[in-house]
């Protein structure tokens, strides 16, 4: 099973080796991992929470789609799943909305409602495309909480670190997080923020963008040159206009899942 692993590139293969190797597990031990569909925290309990998250990505797709099971905290022994690995499903299977044009650049939110829709404006501000679209296939934005919605404003989330309601989830600390990539450069331009428009949310710092984005509920052109716009909804606003105000909700929506429509 583990020659049959498929890492998303070598870098990631060359992570997650080493920080299994330092907490005492194997290549084989990953491939168990992926047939059980659960990530244990290491036989010294030192698997790190950012190759946990690598690894949770890599038994999604070998699952073919299904998010890993939660492993247990660290002072009680896992125990391992009976369970045995699905089918990844094929790649293309399913028809694709008529309002998506460019799969490659677009990304597809699912809600409680329903499903987000959305064009990533990929010549107007090329890194933070890249960005979510790499957050996106790593799984890292399943299951983030909307932990700042503020109504006739703009629905805030995307904190990879402190957002996950399906890990370690800390509300209070939800919106002060971000990936462990580095942040991004900002990419104003002169798309204004329309209603339904997405755009990277950050600090006082310009050049602190990294995982978190909002969207806005109405015309907020006060932002305008202030932060970087880089996609908008094409379909699906309406599950957006519903989720829970707040700051933060005392019961939070989450992003679902978010794929890059090429992926599906």
């Amino acid at each position: 099973m583990a020659d049959g692993i498929k890492y998303r590139n070598d870098k990631q293969k060359s992570l997650i080796l080493d920080e299994l190797a330092s907490a005492g597990m194997s290549e084989a031990d990953l491939a168990e991992l992926i047939v059980n569909g659960k990530v244990e925290y290491g036989k010294n309990n030192m698997l790190t929470e950012k190759s946990r998250k690598q690894i949770k990505a890599l038994i999604k797709q070998a699952l073919g789609g299904i998010k890993a099971a939660k492993a247990k905290k660290p002072a009680a022994k896992a125990k391992k799943s009976a369970g045995k690995a699905k089918k990844p499903a094929a790649k293309g299977s399913s028809t694709l909305d008529a309002a998506i044009k460019d799969p490659e650049n677009t990304i597809l939110i699912e809600l409680k409602g329903g499903t987000v829709i959305v064009e990533l404006l990929f010549d107007i501000a090329p890194g933070h495309c890249a960005r979510m679209k790499e957050l996106a296939r790593g799984g890292e934005y399943d299951n983030v909480a909307f932990h700042r919605v503020i109504d006739g404003f703009m629905a805030q989330t995307g904190d990879v670190k402190n957002g996950d309601m399906e890990d370690d989830f800390n509300l209070r600390m939800a919106g002060t997080g971000g990936s462990d990539l580095p942040d991004l450069m900002a990419e104003f331009s002169g798309v204004p923020h329309d209603r339904g428009t997405l755009a990277a949310a950050r600090s006082q710092n310009p050049n602190s963008a990294n995982s978190q984005f909002f969207f806005n509920f109405g015309d907020n052109h006060f932002l305008n040159r202030q932060y970087t716009v880089y996609g908008r909804v094409l379909k699906g606003m309406d599950h957006v206009d519903a989720i829970v105000r707040g700051e933060p909700p005392t019961s939070p929506d989450r992003m679902i899942s978010v794929k890059v429509a090429a992926d599906v």
